[in-house]
């Protein structure tokens, strides 16, 4: 049996140890109202965004063949453009932060899941990772599996914008427009409540394959017939395409981090709450054996002090 010392540092370590995670838990709680609040807030403009897009592609019989821009992401033609995929690019969303349970492995888990079909379908695979948790393990998987990680963004998580999203948006656009991927797959977490997640992909290039991931948002209660009004494109669809899509494109990606981010807290609070529970079932299992072996200790000494008094008479 253990000594009373022993058991009391473990008590005590474990103590100090579920202050932390209640700490954490407490964190996670209050970060994770605020990102919830500002995932719903966004996901209806995401939606109308894309009615608006797609009302827009309805009415535009013909669009331009090519588009000078000084930014990829400006040249909409190309991003619209269906073609023959031999390059799959993933944008893989992750954290940069553990604790937060099972979030990253099952990211990494379902993204190369994703990387062994597109490999067994003859195509090459790149990636790009946001986050620095998922990078380490899909750098194991780079042993047996032929893809390449393309950049690696841990800053972007830090403090999320619209100007982060608009780095990623630029970098992927123009791998797309110079032909270094055929097609892009967003992969994130959709956030659904403060217990549940799931990890979804969403194909974002060409840009027809958006629509996936926005009708997702919609309340799939509201069963209404949508118009198609009369469309007058002022000054010409080329200036609107133009501003429109790079935003729409932008906005994808902003919701993607936005979900990502309220999963991750929601996942990093459970885990807590599930490490502070843990915690005082341990302190409370040590307890009863600190207590039995007090009671033994006490005990044997009795039965010393009686065994010496006993000799002396």
């Amino acid at each position: 049996m253990a000594t009373l010392r022993s058991i009391k540092e473990r008590i005590l370590s474990i103590s100090n140890t579920q202050k932390i995670t209640r700490a954490m838990k407490m964190v996670a709680a209050a970060k994770v109202k605020k990102a919830e609040a500002a995932t719903k807030a966004s996901r209806p403009f995401a939606s109308e965004l894309y009615s608006m897009i797609n009302v827009l592609l309805e009415n535009i019989d013909t669009y331009f063949d090519s588009v000078r821009a000084e930014n990829p992401i400006d040249n909409y033609p190309e991003l619209l453009k269906k073609r023959r995929v031999d390059t799959v690019g993933f944008l893989v969303i992750s954290s940069n932060k553990g604790l937060a349970g099972a979030y990253s492995s099952n990211i990494v888990r379902f993204t190369v899941k994703k990387i062994k079909k597109a490999l067994s379908e003859g195509k090459k695979v790149k990636v790009y990772l946001v986050g620095q948790k998922a990078l380490a393990p899909l750098n194991g998987f780079k042993k047996s599996l032929d893809f390449e990680i393309v950049s690696t963004y841990t800053a972007i998580l830090d403090k999320l914008n619209a100007s982060s999203a608009s780095i990623l948006a630029e970098d992927v656009t123009r791998d797309y427009v110079s032909d270094e991927i055929d097609s892009l797959e967003l992969i994130t977490t959709r956030y659904k409540n403060m217990m549940t997640y799931k990890v979804e992909s969403w194909p974002i290039l060409p840009l027809g394959g958006c629509g996936t991931a926005v009708t997702k948002f919609r309340n799939e209660d509201i069963n209404k017939k949508e118009l198609h009004p009369l469309v007058e494109l002022v000054p010409n669809p080329d200036a609107i395409l133009k501003t429109l899509i790079p935003m729409y494109f932008t906005n994808i990606i902003y919701q993607a981090l936005l979900e990502a981010s309220a999963s991750e807290l929601a996942s990093r609070m459970t885990a807590m709450s599930a490490a502070v529970n843990n915690a005082s079932e341990m302190i409370r299992a040590l307890t009863i054996d600190y207590n039995k072996a007090r009671q033994a200790k006490i005990t044997q000494e009795l039965t010393e002090v009686i065994s010496g008094a006993n000799a002396v008479q």
